[in-house]
């Protein structure tokens, strides 16, 4: 009929400070991200595919973060992790959706630096509004059939043991740790899901910046080598903090979990990730700065 998380329970002297925390850092993310969607849609200088997804991305971020950040809050200041069966399905599977659908979306991203630092003369043609929209819509919708189907297949095994889950949301590893019989197939099909949302578009990133590198070098203006890695450098952080911890969670062999090690990791995608990627985007971003200082300016006169 339910579980219980047990989030931080096994700190009962931080739970205070542990909601106070977590919800300016809610509050931050949502800030921060409101003001890069904002900026993008009424500054015209911003109007270009590599800010169209961006604020996407933000978005998504936003989206991201809600699932799984008012769920702890509540559970922090009620000091009870009580979850509905059907509620743990839910969360797991908007979990994995967003996730899913952000892995994608950075992979976009990607190809249009790509297109922009590579191919420049072809940009405009390549990287047109139509595209870019249908580029955005995949990486949004394509997770969501696989998704679905995972957490189904999952939620459907028996669970006749214990129903405490020593996480603060219902993610894949300790939901099946909970399960009764072989879950091996569940396993397989975990493993599957990770190499196809996680692995092969990290490749496609990985193909993509080896590609712009190559060209960035070839730039006989250091000034101009300068001004194509700073555009890419924000970029490049964000993927590799994401699917680093993305990796270690869903990939890993499952005698190697540990429970206290999954916690810390889970934290930095769905916490501290979400927090510094708005710094990352707007600190290390001339266009974006000058915009926010144009809006302020704006609103102080």
């Amino acid at each position: 009929v339910e579980f219980v998380l047990l989030g931080f329970s096994d700190i009962p002297n931080l739970q205070w400070i542990l909601f106070g925390v977590f919800l300016v850092v809610y509050l931050t993310i949502l800030m921060c991200n409101s003001i890069i969607i904002l900026i993008i849609k009424i500054d015209s200088a911003l109007q270009t595919p590599m800010y169209f997804f961006l604020s996407n991305f933000s978005f998504l971020e936003i989206c991201y973060v809600t699932v799984t950040i008012p769920r702890m809050l509540m559970d922090l200041l009620t000091q009870k992790g009580n979850i509905s069966f059907f509620a743990c399905a839910a969360q797991m599977c908007f979990v994995l959706m967003f996730g899913g659908s952000e892995c994608l979306l950075l992979t976009v991203m990607a190809y249009d630096r790509y297109v922009a630092i590579c191919n420049p003369l072809h940009y405009a043609l390549v990287m047109n509004h139509k595209v870019c929209v249908q580029l955005v819509t995949v990486s949004w919708f394509s997770a969501v059939p696989v998704v679905i189907g995972q957490t189904c297949q999952i939620f459907s095994l028996p669970f006749c043991g214990s129903n405490t889950i020593n996480h603060f949301f219902c993610d894949i590893p300790p939901v099946l740790k909970l399960a009764c019989g072989d879950t091996f197939v569940n396993e397989i099909a975990v493993y599957v899901v990770a190499v196809i949302f996680i692995m092969v578009p990290f490749l496609l990133i990985v193909v993509s910046y080896g590609k712009i590198i190559s060209s960035i070098l070839k730039l006989s203006s250091a000034r101009g080598r300068a001004k194509a890695f700073s555009t890419c450098s924000s970029h490049l952080i964000v993927v590799v903090l994401f699917y680093g911890t993305a990796t270690i969670t869903y990939l890993r062999p499952k005698p190697n979990q540990s429970e206290g090690v999954g916690k810390l990791i889970s934290l930095f995608y769905t916490v501290l990730i979400p927090t510094l990627n708005p710094i990352i985007y707007t600190l290390r971003n001339k266009d974006i700065m000058v915009a926010l200082r144009k809006l302020l300016t704006k609103l102080l006169t």
